[in-house]
């Protein structure tokens, strides 16, 4: 056992998924009985992470308001407000793709109870019933809103405590992480067994629906990332931002796809934002905060799929409520997990808002981590270039745009 253990981590995460990918279609294409016993093995792992997700949430934002420090005078303020615009915005236009290319998923909805809102009115309400819902019930049924808010004011709370009571919180997050790093490990077994269901129950059709699901994440992800982002630097700087952004791509944002970590790639930002010449009493906060609440591709992927959930329901969503979840969506990307598929696990959150069950939840998760090689890896890519990105401009608004961003100007002098 323990030789085949550790065969198994000298390869990579995402090649296991890539074969459980494979191992699954096969045994369910050729033998579609077989496909269904491999179910168990998805269950189990949709199980695993819909008993740990609600905790994960909890501690993470807890811990991340119970750390938050003031006093700071670094034009840091202005780099948090661009984090913030620009997770909302790419949240309003993950929502707005998804009402323009509608998709739906192949979900279990047999033991599906819901009852879809009939406006924002009744969406509002539900809302703040799920909110003052008693912490550990909210935790035990799965209530992200309730866990959301409650982890809120203990997280503000917990500012008033001792250094040592916050380093005990800081221990339990980053405890919980490592289970959810521990679950992940087994995400090919998880997977393999997810795909083999679906296309026993579907067929190949499965697949299709799959492909267009990651078309539509990408595509937004990109849309944002060479539309989106420059109208914003461009805001800011008052000049073609297009150069620094993609020497912002080229540089951070290739090999953040690879590391799929924001938190792994904080050392390559803060390399790059030395060379450019930023402000290194700005980058030194702004960056490592930027890989916490810098969450763009995270937005857009609590979006698209909790929307693909609504659109499979037949629930109907207006406008106020679509703006609701863009708001909803960008602050649960800001508490997103800094393990690889961290956002996936925020998506039962953003569904509770219409009334969707933890259990068919949990099934669009499952849906997440199938295509999660490609779209986790374009989202970390995505999330960790803008938060270079976004210190560089603020940093160049008042010091000056470079001559050139191989020889920048020193903001010292």
């Amino acid at each position: 056992m323990k030789a085949i253990l550790h065969a198994l981590n000298k390869i990579s995460l995402i090649q296991q998924i890539i074969v459980g990918l494979i191992i699954g279609i096969a045994v369910a294409t050729a033998f579609p009985a077989a496909g269904k016993e491999l179910s168990l093995l998805g269950i189990l792992f949709v199980g695993a992470l819909k008993g740990i997700a609600p905790v994960l949430v909890f501690v993470l934002v807890a811990s991340a308001l119970s750390r938050k420090q003031e006093g700071h005078n670094s034009n840091i303020e202005s780099v948090i407000i661009l984090y913030l615009v620009g997770t909302f915005l790419a949240a309003l236009f993950a929502v707005i793709a998804s009402f323009i290319f509608p998709l739906t998923l192949q979900l279990d909805v047999t033991a599906a109870s819901n009852k879809a809102p009939e406006g924002i009115a009744e969406v509002l309400i539900t809302l703040l019933k799920n909110i003052v819902d008693n912490p550990v019930h909210a935790l035990m049924t799965g209530n992200y809103i309730g866990i959301l808010g409650w982890a809120a004011i203990f997280g503000v709370a917990l500012r008033r405590v001792s250094a040592a009571s916050k380093a005990v919180l800081d221990d339990c997050a980053a405890a919980v992480t490592t289970c959810v790093q521990w679950i992940i490990r087994f995400a090919p077994f998880g997977i393999m067994g997810l795909v083999a269901d679906s296309i026993s129950s579907s067929g190949l059709s499965a697949l299709i629906g799959y492909a267009q699901l990651l078309v539509l994440l990408i595509g937004c992800m990109l849309l944002f990332a060479f539309v989106v982002n420059p109208f914003i630097v461009y805001c800011k700087i008052k000049r073609n931002p297009y150069p620094l952004v993609w020497r912002c791509i080229k540089v951070s944002g290739v090999t953040a796809f690879f590391t799929r970590s924001s938190a792994a790639n904080i050392p390559v930002n803060m390399a790059l934002a030395k060379r450019f010449g930023l402000n290194p009493d700005m980058y030194t906060i702004s960056i490592p905060l930027g890989a916490t609440i810098n969450m763009a591709g995270a937005a857009i992927t609590i979006s698209v799929m909790t929307l693909a959930a609504v659109h499979t329901l037949g629930i109907y969503v207006d406008f106020p409520t679509a703006l609701l979840l863009s708001v909803l969506s960008a602050i649960g990307a800001c508490g997103a997990s800094g393990v690889a598929g961290g956002s996936l696990l925020l998506i039962p959150m953003a569904c509770s808002l219409f009334g969707i069950s933890n259990d068919l939840a949990m099934q669009v998760v499952g849906v997440g981590f199938i295509i999660g090689v490609l779209q986790d890896s374009t989202e970390t890519a995505l999330n960790s270039s803008t938060d270079i990105l976004f210190t560089a401009a603020a940093d160049f608004a008042i010091h000056g745009y470079p001559d050139s961003l191989d020889n920048p100007v020193d903001p010292e002098k």
